[in-house]
């Protein structure tokens, strides 16, 4: 299992939280999503065949791609 938290620089309120945590938890291997609106957090759990490359394609197909590292 695979734990990372990242920043999205697009979340401005809770409603932008629902609609990350919607759209991860369609991908198959995603176990967990968190978010926190003030901190522009995401927490996830994620295991094959779910991977990093296609989390952050389902982020920015939505608008909401990870900030860069």
């Amino acid at each position: 299992m695979t734990y990372k938290t990242f920043e999205v620089p697009n979340i401005h309120c809770m409603g932008c939280v629902q609609a990350i945590k919607s759209e991860l938890r369609e991908l198959d291997g995603v176990a967990s999503v968190a978010g926190d609106a003030r901190e522009r957090t995401i927490e996830i759990e994620f295991a094959a065949p779910a991977t990093w490359e296609a989390i952050v394609a389902a982020l920015t197909e939505i608008e909401y791609p990870p900030a860069a590292s």
